[in-house]
This record gives structure tokens, C-alpha cells and sequence, in this order.
């Protein structure tokens, strides 16, 4: 550098940055520019990984690819929601789309006698209903895939076994083939596999799914596990945050 900047002239006296790049070594350019962009993708990068570790991304598909939007976006695309319904709890009160409208909600699938992982998934799912207990804007919805024999009085059996809050929680039957198409279209519930199975095939599912106020999926969870449970209470907290 000495010899090729006069003593005399000062950066300060430099109006372009142009001219700066002008007195560097030509060799040094290209290291310059180059530190330059991978210093902009750097950040570029680490600006979109913070998005999504505050956000949360969209399921609109079958099988459960996450896709994240911008605001704008939001605005133009029209998501995956889920479909209207109506259903009677445990209490035999109407449960439909509208009470779930502008909440957050938890739903899943299960049957009363179910030996296997009904009762797991019920149990953790209470980890849900203790933590936000005194939330009222979040609802758990459990779907019976046995609706022919979990009626009002078997729902209420086994909500009260497990000590299930009825304001909150709400355990739903209603015509198996309306359940299953809305299980199977609407949640996704058998991913991919269940879209071509028949109407009369048993639904038996694990999966846990998180749905915003406007009906779209945005999380889907394995309840059989107490990791995906705790990932369930942190997501429910996030989108608590943003929405």
C-alpha cells in the first residue's frame, strides 16, 4: 500500500467507496468481493433460520412437508385448512368448527377400548391440558373412530377416568364416515397411505396434530411420546406468541 496512496490524501477525502478498491492491490479485489457476498449469505442465512426457529411452518400436503411464508404471502395463498364439522362430547353437547374458530387446538383419534396406544396418547395428551389449564383460548379435540360404541355415556366414562377437563377437552362422536373423511382429508391423519384406503377400513393413528386459528395445520406430533409432547408445548407457546 505505501507508494500507492499519497501521503497527503486522506480516506476522509475519498467521496466514493469506488475509489477506495481503486488504491487496493488488484489481487486483493477478488478476496475483498468474495468476503463480501459470503459475509451477506451468511447473514442471509442466519436471518431465515431465526424466522423459522420463531415461527412455525404450514402441512398442506399428505405428506407433512413444512412450508414457511411470508406475511405478503399469507395474503395471496389459499392454505390447507381443515373442514367444517359437527360432532356431540362426552357431555352431549354440539361440538363444530365454529367453536374452534379463532382458537388454537389440539387434535387426535382414538377409541375408548383401545388397549394400545390410545391410553399412552391420552396420558401424555394431559401434560397439554395441565400446562395451559387456565388457557381459554386453546381447545383439545379427540376424535372416536368406534363411534358406534362410544356414546355420550362411554365418552363420559372415560373422561372422567382420566380426569379430563369437559371445558377444554372435548371427546367427540358423530357419523364414522364423516370422522374418517375428515380424519383422512382434512388431517392427514394416515398421511399419504390413508388418502387411498377405503371408507370402511379401520383408522388407527398415533399422530397429534396443531392447528391455528384459522384452521391450519401446523404441527403434527407422535403422542405416543413424551419428546413430541414437550415439542407440542413449545409449539403451542410459539404460535400462542405470533398469532
Amino acid at each position: 500500500m505505501k507508494g500507492l496512496i499519497n501521503s497527503n490524501l486522506g480516506f476522509s477525502s475519498l467521496k466514493k467507496r469506488g475509489e477506495i478498491l481503486e488504491l487496493i492491490n488488484p489481487s486483493l479485489k477478488g478476496i475483498v468481493v468474495y468476503i463480501c457476498i459470503l459475509l451477506l449469505a451468511l447473514s442471509s442465512c442466519k436471518s431465515t433460520e431465526e424466522t423459522q426457529k420463531e415461527s412455525l411452518p404450514y402441512y398442506n400436503s399428505a405428506d407433512f412437508t413444512p412450508n414457511w411464508y411470508t406475511k405478503k404471502q399469507l395474503d395471496t395463498l389459499d392454505l390447507h385448512k381443515i373442514a367444517d364439522f359437527s360432532f356431540i362430547d362426552q357431555d352431549g353437547k354440539k361440538v363444530s368448527s365454529g367453536n374452534v374458530k379463532g382458537k388454537i387446538y389440539v387434535a387426535n383419534f382414538f377409541f375408548t377400548i383401545c388397549p394400545s396406544i390410545c391410553p399412552t396418547m391420552t396420558k401424555n395428551l394431559l401434560v397439554v391440558q395441565h400446562t395451559f389449564k387456565n388457557d381459554a383460548d386453546l381447545l383439545m379435540l379427540s376424535h372416536s373412530v368406534m363411534p358406534a360404541t362410544d356414546t355420550v355415556a362411554q365418552l363420559k366414562k372415560y373422561a372422567n377416568h382420566w380426569k379430563i377437563d369437559s371445558q377444554r377437552w372435548h371427546l367427540l362422536f358423530g357419523e364414522k364416515e364423516k370422522i374418517y373423511a375428515l380424519a383422512r382429508q382434512s388431517y392427514f391423519a394416515e398421511k399419504e397411505i390413508g388418502l387411498q384406503k377405503d371408507k370402511n377400513e379401520f383408522l388407527h393413528t398415533e399422530n397429534a396434530f396443531l392447528i391455528d386459528k384459522n384452521g391450519h395445520i401446523r404441527g403434527v406430533y407422535n403422542a405416543t411420546l413424551p419428546l413430541d409432547i414437550e415439542n407440542l408445548v413449545k409449539d403451542i407457546k410459539v404460535l400462542k406468541a405470533i398469532e
